[in-house]
């Protein structure tokens, strides 16, 4: 089936933007390939940050994606070409090609992995290399249980590739460290959060990215994206927090706990689920339906016309919370979940989503300590990246920000050893 997708690369008209290159990393551009849009920001790489300078969106159709993966190719091009147009355009740029695309979807499998190792000799102190091995095992490992997984929920066998790595723990004879060269021990204990996912959606945004003319830096899973929006790059960060991306087609959950992405779970519940919801309880078309959803929240609907919506909603609310707690039960190694719930995503600014978990009692049947704080993540709240356009004022565009911030990352783990330090080339071990 991948075969068959790359044999259609040349029966779509190439892209081509200036061919005047500028070195790799002056500027990012960031491809949030969602459900309902598609989001693209140009980032100039400023020291270790980014300033946003051009930002522009474009709408999708019913049939160009399907539960967050691509199903129509080329109109996914088409509509990534117009939403980056109009950032080139307010950037004034045209030589942003350095490209991080998000995947998401129910078949994106991120977990954290805990393997433990035991070394023949105690004495010798950890090196660079031997971490790398250690690493490159745990990678492996995870790569055999997600491909087992999907081969299950498929009923075939499939392809996966690794997509993000980030290291949780290391305890060395049971004693926490952030960076383990140099140290003697013989009892290693390594927690590491992997993402995988399936060739045929890398093969579709790969093939994306070559019909656009960009340079694909890296694809990222897009609830480790957001979780590094708000983590950042403090080794002594403590951010302990569920985060929620609620999309047009599902909803991507991440777990923080003190700094450390423990795993990310995907449904494919989102927005539209709602919208169409409305549609059939009402007897209307889609857009029609999607424009009711948006008027209860804005306060614009008839008030003999809310409590027929307000049904639909909640009958598909009520399977969509299902969801969530069905995600958050997997999370059976922590003692206890973070209440602190982070939420982004256009399918987040349903009213009574918000409501739903703010104040029903949900979450009493998870392990929380207490009632969980619930709040939009907001642009301030991304580390590193800024927004100089003005454009970026809410929480819909977090997933992009976190885009950048993997982008970002992506080059700082790739320096010359020359230039870089220990951590720095720790970290590069790490890159995907």
């Amino acid at each position: 089936m991948l075969e068959k997708a790359k044999s259609l690369r040349f029966k779509l008209p190439k892209i081509k933007r200036s061919d005047k290159k500028k070195p790799i990393g002056e500027y990012l551009v960031a491809l949030d390939i969602g459900t309902e849009f598609v989001k693209a920001l140009i980032g100039r790489v400023v020291g270790n940050e980014v300033e946003i300078i051009g930002v522009g969106r474009s709408h999708q159709e019913l049939s160009d994606m399907q539960a967050g993966a691509i199903s129509d190719i080329a109109a996914v091009v088409a509509n990534c070409d117009k939403a980056l147009a109009d950032a080139e355009q307010q950037a004034e740029v045209s030589n942003a090609r350095t490209a991080i695309i998000g995947i998401a979807g129910e078949l994106v499998k991120g977990t954290t992995s805990t393997v433990r190792f035991t070394r023949q000799t105690a004495t010798d102190e950890l090196t660079i290399e031997e971490i790398q091995r250690i690493i490159q095992l745990v990678q492996e490992r995870a790569e055999v249980k997600a491909r087992a997984t999907l081969s299950w929920e498929l009923g075939k066998d499939v392809e996966v590739r690794l997509v993000n790595s980030a290291l949780v723990r290391i305890d060395i004879d049971g004693y926490k460290v952030t960076n383990p060269v140099g140290f003697q021990g013989r009892d290693l204990e390594v927690e590491m959060y992997t993402a995988f996912a399936p060739m045929i959606h890398i093969g579709a945004l790969e093939r994306v990215a070559t019909e656009l003319d960009l340079e694909l830096l890296a694809v990222a899973a897009e609830p480790f994206a957001v979780a590094r929006s708000v983590v950042g790059d403090d080794p002594n960060a403590q951010v302990s927090a569920v985060l929620m991306d609620v999309g047009g087609g599902t909803t991507d959950i991440a777990v923080v706990n003190e700094g450390g992405v423990e795993g990310t779970k995907m449904f494919g519940i989102g927005g539209r689920a709602f919208t169409q919801a409305i549609a059939r309880e009402l007897d209307v078309d889609f857009p029609a339906a999607e424009a009711l959803k948006l008027g209860i929240g804005a306060g614009t609907i008839a008030a003999q016309q809310r409590p027929a919506i307000e049904r639909a909603l909640a009958k598909t609310l009520k399977v969509w919370g299902s969801g969530v707690e069905l995600a958050l039960a997997e999370f059976d190694k922590l003692d206890h979940l973070p209440n602190r719930l982070l939420l982004c995503g256009g399918g987040s600014s349903l009213e009574m989503l918000m409501h739903h978990l703010s104040g029903g009692d949900w979450y009493k049947v998870l392990p929380f300590t207490k009632k969980p704080k619930v709040q939009h993540i907001l642009p301030e709240d991304v580390i590193g990246i800024s927004d100089t356009t003005g454009d970026i004022t809410d929480h819909t565009f977090i997933t992009a920000m976190g885009l950048l911030r993997v982008g970002m990352d992506t080059l700082n783990s790739g320096e010359a050893p020359d230039q870089a330090s220990l951590k720095d080339r720790f970290n590069k071990a790490l890159k995907t």
